[in-house]
């Protein structure tokens, strides 16, 4: 009877954790760049009550018999699909249309650090203005380098108004004959973004699970991502699917305290026997 009540228990608790991730996805609705979560299960292990060889008459049997001891989370796993791409009146909102990432040095630890969030702004840096996030970490070019912008060829500091990028990256200068400033926007992807380590704030670091960063600029990949300017892409979590998910998670949660409530009125029965 004890096995009934821990296994119930461990089917809670992953419902818990299930929950948790339900409520993340709906929390990071309107979060630009944010990716849905979903939750996996596994079974654990099963204890054999009866083995194939063993009958009555001593005969072979075709199956055993063997109880579950429950469930666990096997892995949360964030699904990289396609946000929509909303308009803005920002020329510093970028949105990725592909499977590309910025990439952002944090300053604070002085690591690469990647992102699908490209609501950036133009900072103010010692040689001119940087590309930056709002947070102050400066958005990373094709090279590797800093986004920074000091004079132009004219010996004038560049007016931030004035520059655009194309699908590519590049940023051009005066927006009646757009000319190319020789700096691109750094795109990187990796062969399993889902094994990406998530540190907050919609950043994301590299692991041994997600692979090295591939630079679209430099390295082979399936297919290059294309920029749009003055549009931000949208959390791909959708409402409603989650609201169904989150009614299957808590109608499993109350299954399994039911299996607890029914194993314990009987315990209690069994104690209460009299001989």
């Amino acid at each position: 009877m004890m096995r009934s009540l821990w296994t119930a228990a461990s089917g809670m608790m992953s419902q818990q954790t299930s929950v948790d991730t339900i409520a993340n996805n709906l929390a990071n609705v309107n979060t630009v760049g944010y990716k849905q979560e979903q939750t996996q299960f596994k079974s654990l292990l099963y204890q054999n009550l009866q083995a194939k060889t063993t009958s009555a008459n001593g005969e072979n049997k075709p199956v055993g018999a063997q109880v579950g001891l429950g469930s666990r989370v096997s892995a949360v796993t964030s699904i990289y699909t396609q946000g929509a791409l909303n308009a803005t009146d920002s020329t510093t909102d970028f949105a990725i249309n592909g499977d590309g990432f910025f990439a952002v040095r944090n300053t604070n630890t002085d690591e690469t650090v990647y992102t699908r969030n490209g609501h950036f702004t133009w900072a103010t840096a010692t040689e001119g203005v940087m590309l930056s996030t709002s947070e102050g970490y400066p958005v990373l070019s094709a090279d590797g380098a800093e986004i920074v912008l000091g004079q132009d060829a004219n010996g004038e500091d560049y007016k931030t108004n004035l520059i655009t990028i194309d699908t590519d990256g590049n940023l051009l200068y005066e927006s009646n004959n757009p000319a190319p400033i020789g700096i691109k926007i750094g795109l990187y992807q990796f062969s399993n973004p889902a094994g990406l380590d998530k540190i907050g704030g919609s950043y994301l670091s590299e692991t041994e699970a997600s692979g090295t960063a591939l630079n679209e600029e430099y390295d082979a990949v399936g297919k290059k991502s294309s920029l749009r300017q003055s549009y931000l892409e949208s959390s791909n979590v959708q409402v409603a699917t989650e609201m169904v998910n989150l009614i299957t998670a808590q109608r499993a949660y109350e299954l399994c305290s039911k299996a607890i409530t029914t194993s314990d009125t009987m315990m209690e029965q069994a104690n209460n026997l009299k001989r």
